[in-house]
């Protein structure tokens, strides 16, 4: 799990959190997990690449809240995986969005889709295992 403080840059001019920010805080979350096993995407010179997002907004985020992003790796297939994330006000509960990320594993030296396979997959389902401990 991520925690994030609404700060006052993070507002729109309605005072709620700006859409736009949501995508960095889901970012922020997702870059949380990979960073513990950055080596493995190094070897392979593998960037983890979003393909496709989609964000469904439930409540506003608002000053001062603390918002905590719940992240899994919900689908792994053999070229793309999708990471489920929720967004939740620490202080009320309330979900304030939830998310679905399609990424690829892609080569940043020959600009290709990287498979899912063999240690790559390895480092992703051992991702998976970290996110399901830390949301105990």
């Amino acid at each position: 799990m991520t925690e994030i403080i609404v700060r006052g840059y993070h507002l729109d001019g309605y005072q709620h959190v700006n859409n736009a920010r949501y995508l960095e805080f889901l970012e922020e979350a997702r870059w949380e997990c990979m960073s513990d096993d950055m080596s493995t995407l190094v070897k392979h010179n593998a960037g983890f690449v979003v393909v496709n997002i989609n964000i469904n907004y439930r409540s506003p985020g608002l000053l001062h809240q603390h918002l905590v992003v719940e992240s899994q790796i919900s689908k792994l297939g053999e070229n793309s995986g999708v990471v489920a994330q929720i967004i939740r006000c620490k202080e009320t509960g309330n979900v304030v969005i939830d998310a679905q990320t399609t990424f690829v594993l892609f080569d940043l030296k020959k600009n290709t889709v990287l498979p899912i396979a063999g240690d790559l997959k390895e480092c992703l389902v051992f991702c998976q295992q970290r996110l399901l401990e830390r949301a105990k």
